[in-house]
């Protein structure tokens, strides 16, 4: 039966009124009414971003002006790209980028799969407790003071220690592998890999326990060998995991780590191991170049952001897979 007309619309009488869109601001209003708690919650975290990360983006002011410890951020005279062009005029240029890339590049080379097989290969291990030691074995050296491990490698790598005594034992003569400029690379990386890739297969293992179990089971079934299971289930099934822990070491290859650098280096090392890091504290601390310095820490920032920018979309065209 068809509805009878309201006298004063014409509309039917069960029409369904439509609903009014409320502001941006009414449903923030709302939500924040609704879960007041959970923005409580989300407080510190906005306050440490706002103090830590946001705020002191003023001082990037430095980059740009002739600043004077005697003023204040705002005080010295706006030069532009003054110190920066001089940074890439000057000897060092060349040296500094050639240098951080090479060692930031190897460090990924060598430091990055490592890691991952060696998750795959845990994973396979059926003994518990063998298991267990290996992943405490492994962990341990993460947890250890940076000064403290390049103290351990400065003591293991000089002309008494205990791998020159080792070189001759076997009658070869002994190297000085922390000053000579060829050898530093090869502490440096081999340190880095050392020190983290137990720590750095703990993501990687958290990923393989997510698998479902019944694809091993299945493949099991099949007469897949433990091998053809790790090929085809375990690594493509950590696969966005592997992308995305990649993405974040290439957007940090301009910043690797100042400490272990600085107290492994020396002058008669500077060729190989003197990177942007060690100069822009030789320019800001030691000369008090503060504008060069925060200028070169600019360039070096804005570098590693373009860097991920590119390898985001590289990663989302080929394996479907990004930060964002």
């Amino acid at each position: 039966m068809p509805t009878k007309p309201t006298p004063k619309t014409g509309a039917p009488q069960n029409a369904i009124k439509p609903r009014t869109q409320k502001s941006f601001s009414e449903r923030l209003a709302l939500d924040f009414k609704q879960n007041w708690i959970l923005y409580l919650m989300t407080l510190p975290a906005l306050i440490y971003f706002a103090v830590y990360c946001y705020a002191p983006m003023a001082g990037l002011y430095i980059a740009v002006s002739d600043f004077k410890i005697t003023g204040t951020i705002f005080s010295g005279e706006f030069v532009g790209l003054k110190h920066l062009i001089a940074f890439f005029k000057s000897h060092y240029f060349t040296r500094l980028l050639r240098n951080t890339l090479i060692l930031s590049l190897e460090t990924i080379a060598f430091g990055f799969p490592i890691p991952v097989l060696f998750a795959l290969v845990l994973n396979e291990i059926r003994s518990t407790k063998f298991k267990k030691l290996a992943q405490t074995v492994t962990y341990m050296p993460h947890f250890i003071s940076i000064v403290v491990i390049c103290g351990l490698v400065v003591n293991f790598f000089s002309l008494n220690g205990l791998v020159n005594t080792i070189i001759q034992a076997f009658g070869g003569e002994p190297i000085a592998f922390l000053s000579d400029p060829k050898w530093f690379r090869t502490v440096y990386v081999g340190s880095e890999v050392w020190q983290n890739f137990g720590w750095d297969s703990v993501v990687f293992l958290a990923a393989l326990t997510g698998i479902d179990m019944e694809q091993f089971e299945a493949a099991k079934l099949d007469g897949a060998s433990r091998w053809q299971t790790i090929w085809h289930i375990s690594l493509p099934s950590i696969l966005p995991t592997v992308v995305t822990m990649l993405l974040m070491r290439i957007g940090h290859v301009m910043s690797i780590g100042f400490e272990k650098v600085f107290n492994l280096y020396s002058p008669a090392t500077w060729e190989t191991a003197d990177i942007i890091s060690t100069f822009v504290y030789r320019q800001g601390i030691l000369g008090a170049n503060f504008s060069s310095a925060a200028a070169i820490g600019l360039f070096n920032s804005v570098i590693n952001l373009i860097l991920v920018v590119m390898m985001n979309k590289l990663s989302r065209k080929l394996t479907e897979s990004s930060l964002w």
